[in-house]
C-alpha cells in the first residue's frame, strides 16, 4: 500500500514537471522561430529559458521513483536536456548568424603542392651535408 502511494506521488510530481516543461517548450519553439527568421534576440532570453529548464531538471532529480514512474522521470529528463541543447544551438546561431548552415557559402580551396616531400608520408631522400663532423675539440683553461 505504501509503495503504491509513493509511486502515485512520483507520477504526480513527474506530471507537474511535465506540465511546466510543456510551457517552456512553447517558449523554446517561439525563440526558434524568431532566430530562424533572422531576428536578433537578447541573450538574456536564452539564459532565462535555460535557467527555468535547469530548475525543472533539479525538480526531476529530487523525485524518488521506481518502476514505471522512474521510466517517466528519465524520459522527462531527456526531454529537458534536449530543449536545453536546442537553446544552446539557438543562442550560438543568434550570436553568430553566419553559422546558419542554410545560408552558408561553401568555399573550395585548391592547395598548391610542392615536391619537397613536405606533407608526404615518405621521408625525402637524404642530401649531402657541407658540415664535416670531427672529434678535434678545442679545450679552454679557466
Amino acid at each position: 500500500m505504501k509503495e503504491s502511494e509513493e509511486m502515485s506521488k512520483a507520477f504526480e510530481a513527474v506530471a507537474g514537471v511535465r506540465k511546466e516543461v510543456d510551457k517552456l517548450s512553447e517558449r523554446v519553439a517561439a525563440l526558434e522561430v524568431v532566430v530562424n527568421s533572422g531576428t536578433k534576440v537578447a541573450n538574456e532570453e536564452f539564459d532565462v529559458s535555460a535557467e527555468l529548464l535547469m530548475r525543472e531538471l533539479l525538480k526531476l532529480d529530487g523525485i524518488e521513483a521506481e518502476g514505471e514512474a522512474k521510466l517517466q522521470r528519465k524520459a522527462e529528463v531527456r526531454r529537458v536536456q534536449n530543449f536545453h541543447d536546442t537553446l544552446d544551438k539557438l543562442k550560438t546561431r543568434n550570436s553568430n548568424p553566419f553559422i546558419d548552415k542554410h545560408n552558408a557559402v561553401k568555399v573550395a580551396t585548391n592547395w598548391e603542392t610542392f615536391d619537397s616531400g613536405m606533407g608526404s608520408l615518405t621521408a625525402p631522400p637524404p642530401t649531402s651535408s657541407s658540415t664535416n663532423v670531427t672529434r678535434d675539440w678545442e679545450r679552454f683553461d679557466d
